[in-house]
């Protein structure tokens, strides 16, 4: 069975990316935020090297809708402040 880093790795981005992608894309990159560990940065979600596939692909998604860094750690905190 494949990891789910090898079958991310080769999943291609959307050709243009919707509402929802970003909604999804803020999502990951909240819930797999970087956790410092004895042996490095870790995710907080799945214990894989950080940034993990899922991070990493909810960057990328969010750099090809134009959003520039400012405007993702805006996003991330705004997810942050609605979860109870």
């Amino acid at each position: 069975m494949d990891s789910i880093d090898e079958i991310l790795s080769e999943l291609p981005l959307p050709p243009y990316v919707t509402a929802e992608d970003v909604s999804f894309a803020v999502k990951a990159v909240t819930v797999h935020a970087a956790e410092q560990w004895p042996e490095g940065r870790r995710c907080r979600n799945d214990r894989a090297p950080h940034p993990c596939h899922l991070h990493h692909r909810g960057r990328r998604v969010l750099d090809q809708r134009g959003l520039t860094n400012r405007h993702i750690c805006a996003l991330i905190d705004e997810q942050k402040a609605q979860q109870p």
